[in-house]
């Protein structure tokens, strides 16, 4: 297992840094492409639609996991 990386990304024209696993930066950006978006484009949505106790990493995660599911949801 490799150990979480910081990125920058671009919030509202703010710049903010996010933690994750190598992993995750890897399925994040394959799901930014696939919707033919950016990662600081979709990174603004999910930060836009999650909840004030939930931290951007977090929703970023989640975000991943539930493409995921969807995807093996559709496959069955």
């Amino acid at each position: 297992m490799n150990r979480p990386q910081k990125h920058s990304l671009t919030l509202a024209g703010h710049r903010t840094s996010v933690t994750l696993e190598p992993e995750f930066w890897d399925a994040f950006r394959e799901i930014a492409q696939e919707n033919g978006k950016g990662i600081n484009a979709l990174a603004a949505e999910i930060d836009a639609a999650r909840g004030a106790r939930c931290g951007l990493a977090t929703a970023i995660r989640l975000h991943v996991l539930a493409h995921y599911r969807a995807l093996v949801r559709g496959a069955a």
